[in-house]
């Protein structure tokens, strides 16, 4: 039976636009319609390469006629390949795989309260965070994000973690207790709307962790990959983490998460102590390894950071010219926010009236999030159609006033 009112055997948990797509080209979706959409919101920074990416198409065909699935309990030859690739491009010297960006902070979580108990400490297992957070959905995760619509409902908030106001490195000091175990942060908050964390504030904090005999944690989920502009956001800072959770365009579109560690954090998590069905399955390896291929190629992050620098300079322009509607661009490469002077969910509609994806953020952002390989005429027919919604707002009064009126009527 489905939930009354309701014609679908869905959950009710997302709010859904009335539109289905059936097939992608780059950075362009068709719909069932077949109308095409300018796609700037890459599934939520998924879909780092666009869609039907030859590269990832020919490796995923090519693997499914051999092997999807093995258990973990024998040896799988492109997990270690993409494990030691990824350790051979960053701070890490293990990797574990998930399947999601949730479960690899949840790896991350245990391997920080491993680390302190296998050192004596294990009454060390307190996470500081920062306000506006958005670290997943499982119960740890929203725990840690601190965000209440996402706690309430769900009985007591997992202990273990102290949340400091953003951006607040004082507070995070004064946090520090004899429980506490490591820092959590993401370099930049992308649900949060999207707020970039000063690199002097992200040395800060290593310094703190440091002074404290603590593990910092970086969360990037959404801004590592070559979203920055850099293969992950926290280069820009000169700052290394001690563990770091990564998915989204990892795996391109496929489901593919990891949890990065020095080899101190990790040495605690030994045989049986974690586990995972499906992390690391030949099916997700092998596209991870494709994704790879393209992101570490010669010349492609410095492709994303030139395309960065158009699309904000563009950007700059459209606040100017619509300064009731636009307050200011925010981000760094291709994750960008438009801080909107009307409700996010209004300029949202108003783009997707233009057929232009993109996503709602917190602190009243709108996310721009076109995958890595967008082109030049594809930012210039966003900003186009970005100018044609704001045309159209300027004409009309925004809904929000009318709806407030309607409610107190």
């Amino acid at each position: 039976m489905t939930a009354p009112g309701s014609t679908s055997p869905l959950y009710a948990t997302f709010s859904r636009a009335d539109v289905a797509f059936e097939r992608g080209e780059g950075a362009w979706l068709i719909d069932s319609r077949g109308e095409r959409w300018l796609d700037f919101g890459s599934g939520i920074a998924v879909n780092a390469l666009g869609h039907a990416h030859p590269h990832l198409v020919a490796t995923l065909k090519a693997q499914a006629e051999k092997v999807w699935h093995v258990s973990n309990a024998f040896r799988i030859p492109d997990q270690e390949r993409l494990a030691e690739r990824l350790v051979a491009s960053t701070f890490a010297d293990r990797c574990f795989f998930t399947n999601s960006g949730a479960e690899a902070l949840e790896c991350a979580f245990k391997t920080v309260r491993r680390y302190h108990w296998a050192n004596g400490h294990p009454e060390r297992f307190r996470i500081i965070t920062m306000e506006g957070a958005f670290h997943g959905r499982t119960l740890a995760t929203i725990a840690a994000g601190g965000q209440e619509k996402y706690l309430e409902g769900f009985g007591p908030k997992v202990d273990g973690f102290d949340q400091v106001p953003f951006n607040d490195i004082a507070a995070v000091r004064a946090a520090v207790t004899a429980e506490t175990a490591g820092i959590l942060v993401e370099p930049i908050q992308g649900e949060g709307g999207v707020r970039v964390i000063p690199p002097e504030s992200l040395r800060a904090l290593r310094q703190i962790c440091d002074d404290h005999g603590l593990l910092l944690i970086f969360d990037e989920v959404q801004c590592g990959y070559g979203r920055s502009g850099r293969f992950f956001a926290h280069e820009w800072a000169g700052v290394t983490p001690d563990v770091m959770a990564v998915a989204k365009g990892i795996g391109g579109g496929f489901p593919l998460g990891a949890c990065l560690a020095t080899d101190a954090a990790a040495a605690a998590m030994t045989a049986g102590v974690h586990g995972t069905t499906y992390g690391g399955n030949p099916l997700a390896m092998a596209v991870g390894n494709a994704v790879l291929d393209v992101v570490l190629a010669d010349g492609f992050l410095e492709r994303v950071r030139a395309a960065s620098l158009r699309f904000k300079q563009a950007l700059a322009g459209i606040v100017d010219r619509y300064p009731d509607l636009f307050e200011e661009v925010r981000g760094e490469g291709l994750l960008i926010g438009l801080k909107c002077r009307r409700p996010v969910a209004e300029m949202n509609a108003a783009f997707r009236d233009q057929h232009l994806l993109t996503m709602a953020a917190g602190d009243g952002v709108v996310r721009l999030l076109p995958p890595l390989i967008v082109g030049d005429d594809e930012i210039l027919e966003a900003v186009k159609r970005i100018d044609d919604a704001a045309i159209a707002l300027s004409a009309a009064p925004s809904a929000a006033p009318e709806a407030a009126a309607a409610k107190s009527a």
